[in-house]
């Protein structure tokens, strides 16, 4: 173990306080402040705001009702809010070094998700009094986790300071939903990367376990669509409406029924489904929430298309109007092979107390830290993507999922490991 005692203690209780107060995209005001100040005092120069995040990019923003009634919810409640106010949570936190050397790049993901979470007895965040202090919303994915990692990692960089070239740390807000990486990518933050990693608490992998390689994540694309109808009495006049809600039910119906492509799995979901304002009136407005996924990036653009196709003939069928917004996407990547084959070896020989397995190649859910490994190989770098395992009861997603807290400390001399290889 790299880090004494009193650090993970420390990262225990700093994991448990980011735990109790979950943010979602583009809300992780607090979180980001907490995260701003702790960096800077370990001496990274920081960069905030406009200055990483392109907002043309931001997909899926939340609109400036929302924002104000978050930063409401924080003043009541005496969190911190002093910036970030604008919804613009990314953070890159950089500490060069004395000697040339490569750039390596390290991404953490910040958000929560809009689930509420379980008060069960069973539930170590509510036996151990750490549960949600935000009704709502929950970190039910472990990026709580990733950020005491990149905060550990921090620490370690900056009590044993490495002696070549520069170590980036991205901190990354809406990776739920696949909406905040790109945004990052297209202001360049990883345009001087020569390595770069990111990675995920459990999946897969168990306790004491590392995956050098996470390979089955899915290309997807998240809309939200908007039927535009006309109402009228759907008793005296239903002949002078346009019913947004018989269009949205042979649409759902038609989405479920595309016909696959034979290049790989793929996967459509109507997620949510809101309209209509009596029984005795025709519909003039119906909103969906829905994705596609596909295998790689070939299979999820055949579907986007057959969506789209879909589309047009229920505009033409029902008389209707309907806007397709999307609000999250992300690639599939494979990972880079060289990089993929160091840092097996590299882990296998140093931590040979973990159980190292090369990759995992299981089709998974989606993941938008690929923008950065797409953009970090489209300029002739590497970029990998890892799993820390951790044993959790309860899947990813759910009321009670929860990690054992010691492969936080695994991950993060993983992690150290790493660049003490490359820039050491």
């Amino acid at each position: 173990m790299l880090l004494d005692d009193h650090q993970r203690l420390y990262l225990s209780q700093l994991r448990r306080k980011l735990h109790a107060l979950p943010e979602p995209g583009f809300l992780e005001i607090n979180t980001a402040n907490e995260l701003y100040h702790i960096l800077k005092s370990l001496n990274f120069d920081l960069e905030i705001g406009e200055a990483v995040m392109d907002t043309q990019y931001m997909m899926g923003r939340p609109n400036d009702t929302v924002l104000n009634e978050h930063i409401a919810f924080l003043e009541q409640n005496h969190f911190t809010i002093e910036k970030f106010k604008d919804g613009l949570t990314g953070i890159v936190a950089t500490k060069e070094f004395e000697e040339p050397g490569p750039t390596l790049a390290f991404r953490f993901d910040i958000d929560a998700l809009p689930i509420k979470e379980s008060d069960s007895n069973h539930h170590q965040p509510y036996k151990a009094n750490f549960i949600s202090k935000h009704e709502g919303f929950m970190h039910a994915c472990g990026h709580d986790a990733h950020m005491t990692m990149g905060i550990g990692l921090a620490q370690l960089i900056n009590l044993n300071h490495l002696n070549k070239g520069r170590v980036k740390l991205i901190f990354q807000p809406a990776e739920e939903g696949v909406r905040g990486a790109l945004s990052m990518v297209k202001k360049g933050v990883v345009d001087d990367v020569d390595h770069f990693f990111a990675t995920h608490i459990g999946l897969n992998g168990k306790s004491n376990e590392i995956i050098t390689s996470i390979e089955g994540f899915m290309a997807s694309t998240k809309y939200d669509l908007f039927i535009y109808g006309e109402s009228s009495h759907a008793g005296a006049n239903p002949q002078d409406g346009s019913n947004s809600i018989l269009a949205a039910a042979t649409l759902i119906q038609q989405l479920y029924a595309i016909q696959r492509h034979e290049k790989g799995d793929s996967r459509i979901n109507v997620g949510k489904i809101n309209g209509g304002s009596s029984r005795n009136i025709i519909a003039d407005e119906v909103k969906l929430e829905i994705e596609v996924r596909g295998m790689n990036n070939e299979v999820n653009q055949f579907m986007n298309d057959r969506v789209t196709d879909i589309i047009k003939g229920i505009e033409n069928m029902f008389n209707v109007n309907i806007v397709q917004n999307k609000v999250g996407e992300a690639p599939s990547i494979l990972p880079s092979k060289k990089l993929k084959e160091t840092v097996y070896q590299l882990i296998s020989n140093v931590m040979s107390e973990l159980n190292i397995t090369k990759d995992e190649t299981t089709p998974s859910g989606s993941e938008d830290a690929t923008y950065f490994i797409e953009r970090v190989q489209e300029l002739g770098n590497e970029g990998l993507y890892l799993n820390v395992g951790s044993d959790h009861q309860f899947n990813h997603h759910h009321p009670q999922f929860d990690i054992v807290e010691q492969d936080i400390f695994n991950g993060i001399d993983v992690l150290y490991t790493i660049a003490k290889h490359f820039n050491g």
